[in-house]
């Protein structure tokens, strides 16, 4: 008479593997309802969340059920192994926030200039629903952004305004950012001396007069008149980009100054949501002036 053996079943490898497929799709699905759709961040966040403890949970009646396999044989491993793999990208994305969470500093806020960041033209406003942030940017948190971004500078380039404003669009184009508000003079042209003049009555008794006499001022400024200066010698450019993935959404401003011959570029960059950018907003903004040196190769200075 054959003997027959009836193998145990392991009920937290089949759970693990039903669990371990929800939360990669509930991963999946919230980042395209992000991307592509209308769903808020502080929601998508919440989550993503969801979806790492799943996967998390996933993992730990997969280690369970595997471990029954091994000592009493129970059938469930082709479940603990699928249930891993279900698990692997929704715990892979919480890993990675959860370590730039922790070594990065809670800022959401970086500048390129961060004693005087350039001023929003329309100050960005978002409904944080369940997430919090401070509501002005301290100089404790410019502290923190210069000890962990300290290659983060400004650019000054030998060049004319308006060629390296071609090329500040230029890249934010390339670089999928969208310019939504400017100001100053956006289309700079000849020096005001090379313009011409239209004829008034009275020209031909005083032709050589001019209708107002500049007064030299040293620099730098630091008074409402020098910020007039600067806008009048220097373009702000305002717009929003989102990151490539999940489609977190930031606002940018790109700031330009004509000084003598050359232009400085200075570039703010905030996210939308929450006290803690991941460090999102630093790479942003880096990345975008490598780019802009790219493109103006050969006239960036010191």
């Amino acid at each position: 008479m054959a003997i027959r053996y009836d193998r145990p079943v392991s009920s937290a490898a089949r759970s693990s593997r039903l669990i371990g497929a929800f939360s990669l799709v509930l991963a999946l699905a919230v980042m395209i309802a992000h991307r592509f759709g209308g769903l808020a961040t502080p929601y998508l966040v919440l989550l993503l969340i969801v979806a790492a403890g799943c996967a998390l949970l996933a993992a730990m009646l997969a280690a369970i059920g595997l471990r029954s396999l091994w000592m009493t044989g129970a059938e469930g491993g082709l479940a603990a192994l699928a249930a891993l793999i279900y698990a692997a990208f929704p715990l892979a994305l919480g890993a990675y926030a959860t370590e730039r969470y922790m070594t990065l500093p809670d800022i959401y806020d970086v500048s390129t200039d961060p004693v005087s960041a350039p001023d929003w033209l329309s100050p960005p406003h978002s409904d944080q629903i369940w997430l919090k942030r401070n509501v002005q940017v301290t100089p404790e948190d410019r502290e923190k952004q210069l000890t962990a971004y300290p290659e983060l500078t400004g650019r000054r380039y030998e060049g004319a305004l308006d060629r390296v404003l071609e090329a500040v669009r230029k890249v934010a184009k390339m670089s999928g950012m969208t310019i939504t508000e400017s100001s100053g003079d956006t289309e700079p042209g000849r020096d005001p001396e090379d313009r011409p003049v239209k004829p008034q009555p009275g020209d031909d008794a005083v032709a050589d007069a001019p209708d107002t006499i500049p007064v030299p001022t040293p620099r730098p400024y630091d008074d409402d008149v020098a910020k007039l200066i600067r806008g009048v010698n220097g373009v702000t450019l305002q717009g929003t980009t989102r990151t490539l993935i999940l489609g977190l959404r930031f606002d940018f401003i790109i700031r330009l100054r004509e000084e003598a011959e050359t232009t400085f570029v200075d570039i703010r960059v905030a996210s939308r949501y929450g006290q803690h950018d991941l460090g999102f907003s630093a790479a942003i903004a880096g990345d975008y002036l490598k780019a802009l040196d790219a493109e103006l190769l050969g006239i960036a200075g010191g």
